[in-house]
């Protein structure tokens, strides 16, 4: 496998009310990191597809409409990862209370406060402050 193939990747950072979900990641990359629910797209898939599927897998929870927030280059090829293409979704919470699946280890909502004391990825604050802010019109 060539080592600079740009693996792409979703996540969605899901908003309830004044709370956000996140998920602990179970492994690598980022293994006890706070993220939002995500991972690698599958041949044939669609971001959004990618995205609600991801979604799904990790915390069973549905939402309404996806909204790209941006795109982030993850380079995790010094741990023997790869460089992948993160496209972060925003999307209001639809139904369902998140429960830890596949690759994560925990699934909840946050509020603000909680989530600035928790261990966290890149950039994963910065969205999280957008999003609660109201800086970002998710869909309704």
């Amino acid at each position: 496998m060539n080592e600079n193939k740009i693996v792409p990747a979703v996540s969605v950072a899901v908003m309830r009310d004044a709370t956000i979900m996140l998920v602990r990641r179970g492994r690598a990359p980022s293994k006890g990191l706070y993220a939002f629910p995500g991972g690698r797209v599958e041949d044939g898939e669609t971001l959004e597809d990618a995205a609600r599927r991801e979604l799904t897998e990790e915390t069973g929870v549905d939402v309404r409409g996806l909204a790209p927030l941006r795109e982030i280059l993850i380079d995790s090829r010094h741990d023997g990862g790869s460089l992948y293409m993160l496209t972060v979704f925003g999307a209001r919470h639809l139904k369902g209370e998140p429960v830890a699946a596949d690759d994560a280890d925990e699934a909840a909502f946050f509020t603000l406060a909680e989530i600035e004391r928790l261990p966290l990825t890149d950039s994963t604050l910065e969205i999280v402050l957008e999003l609660l802010g109201g800086d970002v019109v998710l869909p309704a």
